[in-house]
């Protein structure tokens, strides 16, 4: 039992997800899961109002590995090898009890790592439930679990600081992710509601189905061993035309990039996401690109899945199809970045970074010299500095590889790009700019703001740099 603390990758996201499985299994419509702060240790309660267990079920539940992997399951059974609610519980806590109703029947049950001679499991007494459960149980069915002595919460036994917090935030956030598909009541699933801590948990859709910008493909089922296998791909909008919220809710806490791949669900429950399996590379140009993929339970030993349900691999029967899948979307997220911040639009009343210069059948490309940050450069009290940076552009503009960019773009041109692809990135390089270009509009904000409506790259992206300003008190 000790040993089980080990067993899968679980943190306190991952160890919650796996009883809220069970709970889903049991055909609850509502969860209410807390995490709370107590003198000797954290405790950390899940109580579910679906059928609960009879005192049979429960004492089975409760022991190691108490179903057969390999067995046929219902098709909306989340579980598999019959040691989730144990190995997820004891890799947070030390102290597991299980109290549950059916037709108004009440058992309860308990292990205590610290209490454990001859696998002695110990059966709670009417008055121990009584005193210890919460009171809905009292009065409707369902199952709660309760972990108490969670040394894997705390550092030595103390819960102060940020830590703890943190662990929780990340938590929900997390399962907001996981369910998104049974919060939301997609794909026809029965609606479910999860309480933590006493916040409702909204639905993360990775997806971002519901914005405009947002490109779904066409769903496609492969069949796999007999078995079918849902496959839809999405192509999501460039950061431009996101929000703020929506952008951090997209990127999560890795970004783009890592975010981007396959997200494979169990019974439309997520496993894992953000990989490609291999068969491409993360990259910035299909940083937008993601791919849902719905398998069933009955395929899971070829899928691999983890005891922790975190991991999966994918079968090689599969690579060839999906890789063509994969090859076809990269070059539809590359378009989406094409344009972004190299063209030259004439007489639009803009400033652009590049000019264009076309005379008896001559055309020439040169650095603007009228945008504001070269013109600050050009006007450098120190004359040798603004000499050596006007040689600088000169070099830059005689070397343009004029030849190499149209053989690229003849060849590959959902793969050009010139842009900037992250919005994180995009707006430091303003905040680098916006002293010279406060400078340049002496010092007065009407002037500033006026100079960044009419100058790119700033005016491409008139709303985010707008927010940005808002946020620094500089509109």
């Amino acid at each position: 039992m000790a040993s089980a603390r080990s067993f899968g990758n679980y943190d306190l996201s991952s160890a919650l997800a796996d009883l809220i499985d069970n709970s889903i299994k049991a055909r609850a419509h509502s969860i209410d899961i807390k995490c709370i702060r107590k003198d000797d240790g954290p405790e950390v309660r899940i109580l579910d109002d679906g059928s609960g267990m009879t005192a049979v079920e429960l004492h089975r539940a409760m022991r190691p590995a108490s179903t057969n992997p390999n067995e046929e399951r219902a098709p909306d059974d989340l579980g598999r090898f019959g040691w989730g609610m144990k190995s997820a519980s004891l890799s947070q806590c030390r102290h597991l009890t299980v109290v549950t109703r059916q037709n108004g029947a009440l058992s309860g049950a308990s292990w205590n790592l610290d209490d454990i001679a001859n696998w002695k499991m110990g059966v709670l007494d009417p008055d121990e439930i009584e005193a210890q459960v919460d009171q809905r149980l009292l009065e409707r069915d369902g199952t709660e679990i309760i972990w108490s002595m969670c040394d894997r919460l705390s550092e030595y036994g103390q819960v102060g600081g940020r830590g703890f917090n943190d662990l929780v935030a990340h938590a929900q956030k997390k399962l907001s992710l996981i369910f998104h598909r049974y919060l939301g009541g997609e794909e026809g699933l029965r609606k479910l509601r999860i309480s933590f801590n006493g916040s409702v948990l909204k639905p993360t859709d990775p997806f971002l189905r519901n914005h405009n910008a947002t490109q779904a493909q066409p769903k496609e089922v492969l069949n796999f061993d007999g078995q079918p296998i849902g496959v839809q791909a999405f192509i999501l909008p460039h950061y431009s035309k996101l929000t703020a919220g929506e952008h951090d809710q997209l990127g999560g806490e890795e970004g783009f990039v890592r975010n981007q791949g396959f997200y494979v669900y169990r019974q439309h429950r997520l496993i894992i996401h953000g990989t490609w399996f291999r068969l491409v590379r993360h990259g910035e140009l299909s940083q937008l690109v993601r791919i849902a993929v719905n398998i069933p339970n009955a395929l899971d030993a070829i899928w691999k899945i983890t005891l922790d349900k975190a991991d999966a691999q994918l079968p090689s029967g599969l690579k060839s199809r999906l890789k063509d899948i994969v090859g076809g979307l990269k070059s539809r997220s590359g378009k989406v970045f094409q344009s972004r911040g190299g063209r030259i639009r004439e007489g639009t009343g803009k400033t652009s970074v590049w000019a264009k210069y076309v005379r008896n059948g001559e055309v020439r490309y040169y650095i603007n010299r009228e945008h504001p940050l070269i013109t600050g450069m050009l006007e450098d009290e120190d004359r040798d500095r603004a000499k050596a940076f006007s040689a600088a552009l000169g070099i830059i503009e005689d070397c343009f590889p004029i030849i190499s960019i149209g053989e690229d773009y003849s060849s590959r041109p959902e793969m050009m790009n010139q842009g900037v692809l992250d919005r994180d990135r995009f707006l430091d390089k303003f905040d680098t700019a916006l002293p010279s270009l406060l400078l340049h509009s002496g010092g007065d904000m009407k002037a500033l703001r006026e100079l960044l409506a009419s100058t790119e790259p700033w005016a491409s992206q008139a709303d985010l740099v707008v927010k940005h300003l808002k946020d620094k008190g500089w509109w």
